[in-house]
């Protein structure tokens, strides 16, 4: 797997997030998670849902999308 560094600005609320989710898995199971880390996994399960960028003009469009192969999924 060829890894490549990738810069994102994230404002506080979005950084506060994840790295409340990486402390919780620490306390919790000992492991620490980076932000890297999450980020590539939640890139990683978009992929698996299938997700393109067709018709995709906002976040909200995007959020739509996930949303609808989540519902999708869970039937």
């Amino acid at each position: 797997m060829n890894i490549q560094r990738v810069v994102t600005f994230l404002n506080r609320d979005e950084i506060d997030f994840l790295d409340k989710i990486g402390k919780d898995a620490l306390f919790s199971t000992g492991t620490k998670l980076s932000r890297a880390k999450l980020i590539s996994w939640m890139i990683d399960f978009t992929k698996e849902l299938q997700i393109s960028g067709t018709d995709i003009k906002s976040e909200k469009d995007l959020e739509d999308k996930i949303i609808q192969k989540l519902t999708h999924c869970s039937q």
